[in-house]
């Protein structure tokens, strides 16, 4: 028992060091607006079903998933499970005839569930990215009443992450409720460039760093409606607080000459430093709602609507122009026969989806909007009388953007590898 806590403990420990120290985990320039692209408190196993998971309590009732999504679900976890995993995308960018291709990969999240009082009553915490900030690009053009040319740079890196500890408690036979407290930190580092081209020139570079810390909520509730001993139809919602979080903004102006390599030289003087700021981050209202109906052990298909308050997103007061946000997703799950004992393949778990979004990003009068084939597998890998144990593969092939008015188009695939443990701990076991 205690080598298996030092082994998660160790775990947990190398994934919140690489989750802090990496910096540029995507390749996006929609990435520049607001907090990042946002990522979902999603899992493999869900992300392979469109993302639909407000509505899903249990897939399979012989195994236990980390739903952190709703927390209600905390209440149906029988025994320890762990979850760990890493993420990779391959990306394209295209604007009018151009294109540009990149890969990132990162070790993505760890989750842990135990029960409290088996199917009724459940803990969870983890780690998992919430937004990933990483872009550069630039343009040229002229200065009004100039004929000088001139090249304006963006750039940015970073990103937020959260770690959560929720409870979900089972009232009844059929209800269900759960709540997340989530510290949310990071940091988050954006750059803008004005260059003449003229060898010589003064130019100017200002940087601002936000340093966020600080404490959010999010809830779910579900409500199960049998249809016999073996299917049920599941409603759920879940939701997170408009919470109001501390940052540490900086803010540095610096004037440099250009070099004749053309790289950036040696600062000259900084006009303006302005270091360790307090402002707040203000998040905004989000809806989940979700439905699913299952025949246990067999098959699941539901569907998700999402909605976000994001025009209310301000840091330091200031309004981020951001629109709100909706999404639908739906998805399924097919597992042959989970008892078969003659075919691997038929206890495989088989997984497909869609996910269509509308962001809270319009540039040039265009909504910015994302869609997503999503599938995978849940693949069995060892089963003894205590512990059973699955390999999550889950494949995104999607697309965000528009080349209209010469936006840009991102082309991606993500993939998403999880490890699943169920086992159980701290039980004492009679002889006689």
């Amino acid at each position: 028992m205690y080598k298996k806590i030092n082994y998660i403990v160790a775990v947990m420990i190398l994934l919140t060091s690489a989750t802090v120290k990496a910096q540029v985990t995507s390749q996006s320039p929609y990435s520049r607006y607001g907090l990042g692209n946002v990522k979902g408190l999603l899992l493999p196993q869900f992300r392979a079903m469109g993302g639909i998971s407000t509505g899903v309590f249990k897939p399979s009732m012989y195994f236990n998933n980390i739903n952190m999504q709703n927390p209600a679900t905390y209440s149906g976890i029988t025994s320890a499970t762990v979850d760990m995993g890493l993420t990779g995308t391959l990306k394209t960018l295209k604007r009018d005839n151009a294109s540009e291709g990149s890969f990132n990969a990162t070790l993505n999240h760890v989750a842990l569930a135990f029960p409290i009082k088996a199917g009724r009553t459940g803990l969870s915490f983890g780690l998992l990215p919430y937004t990933e900030l990483g872009y550069e690009n630039s343009n040229t053009g002229k200065l009004d009443n100039d004929t000088n040319s001139v090249t304006r740079l963006f750039s940015g890196e970073g990103g937020l992450t959260k770690a959560y500890m929720g409870i979900g408690q089972q009232f009844g036979d059929h209800f269900r409720v759960g709540v997340n407290v989530e510290y949310i930190f990071g940091n988050m580092v954006e750059n803008r460039g004005l260059e003449l081209q003229s060898i010589g020139s003064v130019n100017t570079k200002q940087q601002e760093k936000n340093s966020i810390g600080g404490i959010g909520f999010s809830y779910g509730a579900q409500y199960e409606i049998p249809l016999s001993l073996k299917s049920r139809i599941t409603i759920g919602y879940s939701g997170s607080s408009p919470s109001s979080i501390n940052s540490k903004r900086t803010f540095l102006v610096t004037r440099y000459l250009r070099q004749s390599t053309g790289e950036e030289g040696t600062a000259i003087d900084t006009p303006i430093f302005v270091e360790n700021g307090s402002a707040k981050l203000k998040l905004p209202l989000v809806h989940n709602f979700g439905i699913s109906i299952q025949k246990d052990n067999k098959w699941l298909i539901g569907a998700d609507y999402r909605m976000g308050n994001w025009s209310k997103l301000s840091i330091d007061g200031v309004n981020n122009g951001l629109n709100d946000s909706w999404g639908a997703s739906i998805g399924g799950q097919l597992t042959p026969d989970i008892t078969s004992i003659g075919s691997y393949f038929n206890r495989v778990d088989y997984r497909l989806g869609f996910a269509y979004d509308k962001t809270y990003i319009n540039v040039k009068d265009q909504d910015i909007k994302q869609m997503a084939v999503t599938f995978g597998l849940g693949l069995p890998l060892g089963y003894t009388r205590f512990a059973v144990s699955k390999l999550n593969f889950t494949t995104e092939l999607g697309r965000r953007g528009t080349l209209t008015n010469g936006l840009v188009q991102e082309n991606y695939i993500n993939f998403h590898l999880g490890i699943t443990l169920n086992d159980t701990w701290f039980k004492r076991f009679k002889f006689d």
